[in-house]
Formats: structure tokens, sequence, C-alpha cells
């Protein structure tokens, strides 16, 4: 019982409370996040949208997500993080339950683009909210415990949301858009603005302070670990697009796909927090490489599957990728940003997975209408192991570039190892009499 106490303070202790607000936040907003996960049943079943029709829609949400992203990371460092995340969280709601409404394909697309501008407008300012509170020493733990909340709120909507659409598809838009709403009432009246305001001094002749989206456009460094991150998406997020469709050809219900796909966030929910343990202190790059061969193996077995139990089984082994993924993105991601430029460069990391949520459904059809699935999942298995590679090849420069931008503190040296004596003291100690001549 000791041990569990122990290791339940070493997991959670000695984080700031703005963290556990914003955790908090997390979690209500995932509870009630039902539409993203039914989105392709929804427009395919309900309103009777063809598949290519349906990668179209979740395509315009990525498109708005993309430029939700850009948007929110230049807000987040100039006008603020606090109201950033207010006016994309209502701005989200309000289009969530435009969407529930809309009945025209164009409108059905419109209001995906639009949420999905609102939505991951959001993401940025969270993440560099995320940064600014939590000290580097505890990222590792911070963000591990906010992925264990996105995944238990997943877990249960997932599961929630299957019964749900029985009762009627607008209700998943209902509560999504009311969930969002408690989320930003969290925000508003809970968390302060964390950015900084300190404005750094001007040398004449000097060239101003790097702080534009070109400071992050020319750094080859973290733009090679976006690409990374991008095909990694577009593999990952084919769980939301093509696999529902699949396991839907397998004559399974969307139940029964809320169920197995609830299995994501339920391991994620009983291992995340044992996670921080196991990977402390060993190679980022190590790590990387692995979660994207398992996350490969995981969808690439899907090809064979086909009872519940199957889909269920590549369900729990592309999750263990996902685990080990997740807190080795984040903390590479704070220490490889400059802080002045911390939302600017959060939203580029997002704009990576905004460009896969557009580009996953549609290449997944594609590939899905002509070449079947035998193509599609083993494709996702050989991107994990070239993945994989390229983690290894690209992880020292990472390294050495955040250790360029976050060195190491250096130790303190006690004030009297360094200080000379008092002037009295040395007369005395040093102050030899010399004989007269």
């Amino acid at each position: 019982m000791r041990t569990v106490r122990n290791w339940f303070r070493d997991t959670t202790g000695g984080l700031p409370r703005p963290f556990w607000y914003l955790w908090t936040g997390t979690l209500v907003n995932r509870l009630g996040s039902f539409v993203l996960v039914f989105l392709a049943i929804y427009l395919t079943r309900e309103r009777g949208f063809s598949d290519a029709q349906a990668g179209l829609v979740l395509g315009l949400w990525g498109v708005g997500g993309a430029v939700g992203t850009t948007v929110g990371g230049t807000l987040a460092d100039r006008w603020g993080r606090r109201p950033t995340l207010l006016t994309a969280h209502l701005g989200a709601a309000t289009m969530m339950l435009a969407l529930g409404l809309a009945r025209p394909l164009w409108a059905v697309g419109v209001g995906a683009l639009l949420l999905g501008m609102f939505a991951e407008a959001a993401r940025p300012a969270f993440g560099a909210m995320m940064v600014d509170v939590v000290p580097e020493a505890d990222r590792l733990r911070a963000f591990s415990l906010n992925y264990w909340a996105i995944n238990l709120g997943f877990a249960c909507a997932a599961v929630l949301a299957g019964f749900a659409a029985q009762a009627g598809y607008l209700l998943l838009f209902v509560v999504d858009a009311a969930t969002t709403l408690v989320t930003a009432l969290i925000i508003f009246t809970r968390v302060r603005e964390t950015r900084r305001t300190t404005t750094p001094a001007v040398v004449r002749g000097a060239p101003a302070p790097a702080g534009t989206w070109r400071t992050v456009l020319t750094d080859r460094v973290f733009l090679g670990f976006v690409v990374l991150n991008l095909f990694g998406a577009l593999v990952f997020l084919q769980h939301i697009s093509m696999l529902p469709i699949t396991m839907g050809e397998s004559g399974l219900s969307p139940a029964t796909f809320g169920s197995v796909i609830a299995l994501n966030g339920v391991l994620i929910v009983v291992g995340q927090l044992f996670v921080p343990r196991l990977i402390r202190g060993r190679n980022r790059s190590h790590v990387l490489a692995l979660a994207a061969v398992v996350m490969g193996v995981g969808f690439g077995l899907t090809t064979f599957a086909e009872a519940a139990w199957f889909y269920g089984l590549t369900v729990l082994i592309w999750t263990v990728g996902e685990m080990l993924n997740s807190p080795s993105n984040a903390t590479l991601i704070a220490e490889l940003s400059p802080d002045e430029l911390r939302g600017r460069y959060q939203g580029m990391f997002s704009l990576s997975w905004q460009v896969a949520g557009a580009a996953a459904p549609v290449v997944g059809g594609l590939v899905r209408e002509h070449a079947g699935n035998a193509a599609l999942w083993p494709g996702c298995a050989v991107i994990g192991a070239l993945m994989g590679v390229a983690h290894l090849v690209s992880g020292p420069a990472r390294e050495r570039r955040a250790a360029q931008l976050h060195p190491p503190a250096q130790p303190v040296v006690p004030v009297t190892a360094v200080q000379p004596p008092a002037p009295a003291a040395t007369e005395a100690t040093v102050t030899v009499p010399v004989p007269a001549p």
C-alpha cells in the first residue's frame, strides 16, 4: 500500500495548480468528444454520402484545422494564451451545433471547415500554456498525465457515443458543444494569462530579435521532426477515417466499433501513468523509433482482421506505440521551442496533424478504392518502419539543438568558495613582519 502511495505521489505530486485546471478542462472536453469519432459513420450511414464525399468532409475539417493552428499559434504569442483559448472554444461550440444541423453537402463541408479551424486554434495556445506553467523537470509527468486525461475521456466518449448515436446523431453534436463550453468556463474562471510580456532590449545596429514565422520555417531540425510526425499522423488517423469503414464492411455495427476503439483509451488509462518511469533516462530517438515501428505493425495487422476481437488486438498493439510516442513528442517540442515562440512552434507541430487530418481520409479512401485493404494497411506498416529508421538518423541533431536552446543548469558554487576574504582578514593572514636590514 505504501508503494502505491509513493508511486501516486511521484506521478502526480508537486505539479502547479494551473496545470490541474488545464487537465480538468482536457478531461471534460474529451468526455464529450463524440463527433470526430463517429463523423465518418454519420456521414455515410445517416446522411447517405459516399466514401469519397465523407473523405472530402473530413479533409475539409483538416484544412480548417491547418488554418486554425497557424492563426492560433500566432495569436497565442501576440494576443495571449487565455483569450485565444476562450475564443477558439466558443467558436468551436457554435460550429459544432451548426454542423449537426447542416443538411446539404456544401453546408456540411463549410461547417466541418469552420469547426476544424476553431477547434484546432486552441491546440497551440493550450500546449504553450502547459509549457509555461510546468517546470522543465516535471514536463514528462505533466504531459503523460494530460495524455492520460485525453484518453480517459476518449475511452468513455467512444462507448457512450455508440449508444447515443442510436438515440439520434444530433445528440452527439449537442453534448460535444456543451462540454466544449464547460472547458471554456473552466479556463475563464480558473486560469490566468501565462504569456510572458517582457520586451527584449534592442541594440542599435543589431538585427531585430527573431519572433516571426520565418524563424520557425528556417529551423530545419525542427521541421524535420514535424515532417516525421506528419507521416506518423497519416498512419494514426486511419483509425478515424478508414478503420470504421473497414469494420463496417466486416459486418460490425457502430456500437461494436465504439467498443473496439475504446480499447485504445482503456489501455492508455491503465498504462500511461507507468510510461514516464519506463522511458525516463532512455534515448528519446530510440523510444520514438520503437513507437513508430510498433504503431506500424498494429495498423498493418488490420489487413487480416475480420472479427471484432482481432480488430481489438490490432488497436491494442498500435496503442502501445502511441503511448510511447506521445510523452516523448511533447517534451521534445517544448525543448526545441524558443521561449518567445512557443505558440508558433506548437502551431507548426499541430499543423502537421491538420495536414494529416486533411490528407489521411482522402489518401486512405483513394488507396482503398483503387487497391483495397491489402494495400492500405500493409502500407501503414512500411511507413512505420521507415519512420523508425528516420528517427534513429535524425535524433542526435535534435538533441544537440535542444541542448543549445535549453542548456542544463550549471551547478551553484558556494559563495565562500569563490569570494576573497575580507580585507582585514587578508592583512592579518598574509602580512608577515620583514626583518630590519
